[in-house]
């Protein structure tokens, strides 16, 4: 690992001053991804700013009836929390399917939004990666890619977004609160993550210098009609091959509302709002989810290894939005498909 230098932020003010002044350095909470990096050599930053101790580890009701998450709440206690369990259990079954009970006792909110990918040869630094150094190719593409992204990909890079947390909070139409030197901003969640396109290095719109302070949850959480299906090559810690959160709202045996989101297929989570829109009003049967999962999957793209994934993400997304019709959702326990 490389020589850093150390700093511990006493506010979110200085955090902000620390970063700005010493180029080159990283904000650090629980450091599960982070630190994992430095040990590969893919990340070599120059100080780490230790902002674990900010007082950004709460979870409070807003006055519109959402809930705001400090980006510093860890990810099990964000998963057992009574109002999360109750009004948004799609997040806390995302949250459950993430990673081993060590790590989400570490993780923290914050630093899940920003997992980099684990795409093989991001983490090989013998090997050109495009988003480790922009220019230097994607051998993903013509390579071992069977983890890699069948939507929303580029010639620059093929690389999925590890998080599962992140797929539950696009169904749920979160908003990311970040500070920096110019000031306080919002961030609807469908913009904060980014497609590779041109510059594949850069994975979300935050500023290098700004801060996550706080995920905040609209009213409507999906109490009931709700799922998170995580298919992975082994049930214990794995990421998603395919997985699906699904968030319904049915009324006399038709949608009235749909939200479903797919990880492990894109550098984000993935959502399509023409395939949402196909599902309303319609009657819930697996015709009704067969022509949604076409409609999301119509442009994706196999690149050899990951071609299996085109097939299987239609399957896990029917069954995913059969579940959440039949208020049967995934247990995170117990991981027999229902």
């Amino acid at each position: 690992m490389i020589n850093f230098q150390y700093s511990r932020a006493r506010s979110i003010a200085e955090a902000v001053h620390l970063m700005v002044s010493t180029p080159g350095g990283k904000f650090i909470a629980g450091g599960t991804n982070l630190v994992d990096l430095m040990k590969m050599d893919v990340e070599r930053p120059t100080v780490l700013i230790d902002v674990s101790r900010l007082p950004l580890d709460t979870v409070e009701e807003t006055p519109g009836g959402g809930l705001r998450i400090g980006a510093l709440v860890r990810n099990s206690d964000l998963a057992y929390h009574p109002l999360v369990e109750r009004r948004y259990p799609v997040l806390s079954s995302a949250l459950l399917a993430g990673a081993s009970p060590q790590l989400r006792h570490m993780a923290s909110v914050g630093g899940n939004l920003l997992q980099r990918t684990r795409c093989a040869y991001f983490y090989d630094v013998a090997t050109p990666c495009n988003k480790r150094e922009p220019g230097s190719g994607c051998p993903a593409l013509g390579g071992v890619n069977r983890m890699n992204a069948i939507l929303g990909t580029s010639d620059n890079c093929i690389a999925v977004h590890p998080s599962d947390m992140c797929v539950a909070l696009a169904v749920l139409e979160a908003t990311v609160h970040v500070t920096g030197p110019r000031g306080e901003r919002s961030i609807a969640f469908v913009d904060f993550h980014r497609l590779p396109e041109d510059e594949p290095q850069r994975d979300n719109n935050l500023a290098m210098d700004e801060l996550v302070t706080a995920i905040e949850l609209p009213q409507r959480g999906f109490e009931t009609h709700y799922t998170y299906l995580k298919i992975r090559d082994r049930l214990s810690y794995a990421f998603a091959l395919v997985s699906v959160a699904v968030g319904l709202e049915l009324e006399d045996g038709k949608i009235r509302v749909a939200r479903f989101a797919l990880g492990g297929v894109a550098q984000k989570p993935w959502r399509d709002a023409e395939a949402e829109a196909a599902l309303n009003s319609q009657p819930v049967n697996e015709r009704t989810f067969a022509h949604a999962a076409d409609l999301v999957l119509r442009k994706a793209t196999g690149y050899g290894n990951n071609t299996f994934k085109i097939d299987l993400a239609r399957r896990v997304i029917v069954r995913a939005l059969s579940q959440a019709a039949r208020a049967t959702p995934q247990s995170q326990s117990n991981k027999k498909i229902a």
